[in-house]
Parts: structure tokens; sequence; C-alpha cells
């Protein structure tokens, strides 16, 4: 047996344990919601989210779905529910900065994939009416620690894609926290794709249609979205008003530092665009105009291979030395199975703390990396004060690891979102749990190791 088979053995040994370690911890039934109460987790590593390093022996208490206080000598309020977090580890629930959660589950199969749409719109669409709560990969990030993300749509034609929100992976039928978020649109070489085939189309594609939008907030009744000369319909242009206005952050999707540096330059015709940076594998490069523009970023912590000729200067290092030189950065899934795989986000941070040791390579502090996929993609959606910490105040999405939740091994006993406790398993734990040890006559031959 190889020691890929040997290992994943071990796995399907050690999950069902932290389930019954789940339970022992909170006195119940693991995976069972519970109603929002006065809680305290006493005793664990407290990790508070907004880029300090861990707490020892640290206590969290929340109540009424916030969290009240997090920290060291926090007392305990009277007839709050105990927790011994005793060797545990806790934190705020991972926010995914970069993901299509809740609208794809298989990606080959159309019937599940709404990420794009080729109609007559684009920059109108608003992602929010389609998001499933139900789809298999919210479970499953959820049991990861992940309990809130940004929901990306994709270009389908031209270059905008339409508005995006923020969700969390509560176990129920309301996953919107913020819907029309943030519209998206495509530069670099997306962008030019869409635009006919080059960047300068592309940029004046841009600039035509934020000026159409300008007329159209300037006289609503007058605007003639009909016209053959027209790049935007009414109902496109109507979207892109709050956009202009600075009243809805635009992220822009460029990846190259040449590219960065000409969606920069957009704010001299535009003063009033509130810019995201998503993608930025070339970001290090052009770091300090970054900062000085004051824009976040949100990119990928695993992208380290000039995998197009918009990354040829692809670098692991590229989250750590934007950070260094002042750029807000969130980590979010860029072109890695964002729509299933929101789970890597642990690995993304861990690998910038890895990174500390090798020679030459910028890495991140732990509490630098842990608030990359926490407090900085929610500063990011203008929801830093709602959600992402565990400062007071803040929603109690609230994560209890069974170690260190940057180390590959470890894994979340119990989850809150908005101080309600959430099932932990999902689809393929229940598989798992099925098929691991099958007995004596109950599966075919094929079903045993």
């Amino acid at each position: 047996m190889n020691k890929t088979s040997s290992t994943l053995r071990v796995a399907l040994r050690l999950r069902p344990a932290r389930a019954l370690l789940a339970a022992a911890l909170l006195g119940g039934s693991a995976g069972v919601p519970a109603l929002a109460q006065t809680i305290a987790i006493t005793g664990a590593t407290v990790a508070i989210g907004d880029g300090s390093e861990p707490i020892q022996n640290g206590t969290v208490v929340i109540t009424g779905g916030k969290v009240v206080a997090a920290g060291a000598g926090v007392a305990v309020p009277a007839g709050a529910k105990t927790v011994d977090g005793s060797g545990k580890w806790v934190t705020p629930g991972l926010v995914s900065g970069y993901s299509r959660v809740g609208l794809v589950e298989v990606p080959g199969v159309r019937q599940t994939n709404d990420t794009e749409a080729r109609s007559p719109f684009s920059a109108a669409i608003d992602v929010a009416p389609a998001i499933n709560p139900l789809a298999n990969p919210v479970a499953i990030s959820r049991t990861a620690g992940v309990t809130r993300a940004v929901v990306v749509p994709s270009a389908g034609s031209g270059i905008f894609a339409g508005q995006g929100a923020v969700v969390d992976l509560g176990a129920d039928m309301s996953p919107i926290t913020k819907a029309r978020a943030f519209q998206y649109v495509e530069m670099g070489e997306e962008g030019a794709r869409g635009a006919g085939g080059s960047r300068p189309a592309a940029y004046l594609t841009f600039r035509t249609m934020l000026r159409e939008a300008q007329d159209y907030a300037k006289a609503p009744a007058s605007y003639d979205g009909r016209s053959k000369d027209s790049l935007l319909n009414r109902a496109d242009a109507e979207a892109l008003v709050p956009v202009v206005n600075g009243q809805m952050p635009l992220m822009v999707h460029a990846e190259s530092a040449r590219d960065i540096l000409s969606v920069l330059a957009l704010k001299q015709d535009f003063p009033m665009l509130k810019l995201i940076l998503a993608g930025a594998t070339e970001g290090w490069m052009v770091a300090p105009q970054i900062a000085a523009a004051k824009v976040p970023v949100i990119a990928g912590g695993l992208d380290d291979l000039p995998s197009a000729f918009e990354k040829l200067a692809a670098t692991q290092s590229n989250v750590g030395r934007m950070v260094k030189a002042g750029v807000p950065v969130s980590m979010g899934l860029m072109d890695r199975d964002e729509g299933l795989q929101l789970r890597l986000a642990t690995q993304q941070a861990g690998n910038m703390v890895a990174l500390n040791k090798i020679p030459g390579a910028t890495g991140l502090s732990w509490g630098q990396a842990f608030r990359t996929i926490s407090s900085a993609p929610a500063e990011a959606m203008g929801l830093g004060d709602r959600i992402g910490s565990l400062k007071a105040g803040k929603a109690a999405d609230v994560v209890i690891w069974d170690g260190d939740p940057l180390e590959m091994e470890s894994a979340p006993v119990a989850v809150w979102i908005d101080g309600v406790q959430q099932p932990i398993d999902n689809r393929q734990t229940k598989l798992r749990d099925r098929y691991a040890t099958p007995r004596p006559g109950a599966l075919p031959k094929a079903y045993e190791w």
C-alpha cells in the first residue's frame, strides 16, 4: 500500500473522533444547530483575527449572536454555558475573500452552474437570488471553518460580470449577508477577450460604459439605452451608477503589473471609484503604488508559477511583499476551484507563515497570515465593523479547532455563525462514516480496503 493510501486510512479513522470530541466539548450532539445563547469558551489559544498574535489561555464569550469579549483575563458571565477549550484554538470564522460558493455545485454540469451568463445584461446581474445554501460545497466549506464568503460572478460576455455578494455558510435558507456588495469587471487578458481582443479596447469600453452610467445618473428619463451607439442598456447603466458615485466598490480583476497600474490610473478620470484589486499576481512589483492608492487587494496564496503571460512574475512571496509595503491584502481562491475548495484558505495562510523559513522569501507572521483570511476580506468589503474578528460587538462567527488552524492536520470541532451552533458534517463525512469501516456482509467486497 502506498503512502497516500496509508495517510488516507489514518485520516478516515481520525475524523469521526473529532465529531465525538465536539459532542464532548459542547455537552450535546455535535452537528445539531443550537439557539443563540451565552457561551464562554475558556482555557484556549485565542486568535482575534485582527493581525495580532495568538493569546494563550484565553476566553471567548458570545451572547445574543455577538462576541462580548475575547482575550486573556476575560470574566465568565454568571449563567453562561462554559466550554473547556484546553488544548484547543478558538478563532473567528474564516472569510473567503474570493469564491463562487453557492453559485456552482458541479462545474461541468450546466444546470448546477450559475457563475456566468451570456445575456443582454451584464452589470445589472445580481448573484444573490441564485445563491444555493443547500449546495454541497457550502456544508463542506463550513465543516472546514469557513463561515462567510465573498461570492464573485464570472463575465459571460463583455467585461462586466455583475454584482457580487457576501454570504454566510450557515445551515439555513437565508445565506445573504450583503447583496449587491460590489461590481465585478474583468481587465487584463480576460478583459481584452471580452472587449474584442485587446487591452486598449477593454479600457476604452470600460471608460465609455462609465461615462454612459454618469449620463444615466444625470438624466435617467432621457437615457437612450436602445441606441445603436449605446454600450449599456438601461438596467446596466442604472447598476453602474453607485459605482461611478463611489457608493459601491468596484472589484477589478488584473494580474500583471502593467494592468494594475492602468487600473489605478482610472481614478484620474473617475475619482469617485472605490477600487478593489483581485488577482494581482504581479502586485509585488508595484506594491508601493498600490499602497499609496490605498486600494485593497484580494490575491491567491498558492500562485508561484507563470501560468499565463500576465503572471510571468508569479511568486509565493507576492502576498508577503505587498503586506510589507503596506497594502491591505486578503486571500481567496483565484482560479483554483473557487466554487468548491474554500477549505484551502488555511493552507494558503499557513504557506505564508512557512515562507519565513525559506531564504530569500517573504512571508507573514502567524497573526498577519490569519488576518488575510478573516478580518482583511471583511474590511475590503466594507463589513469590518460586523464580521471577521473576535472583537466585541462583531457577529459571533466562532470556530473551535483541535490544533493550530494553519497546520494541515488541524480541523474544526465546533462552529458558530451569528451565535448559532452549526452542524459539522456534510455529504462527504456521511459517506466516509458509512464506508470507512464496513461490517462483514454489509457491503460488497469492492468497498473493503
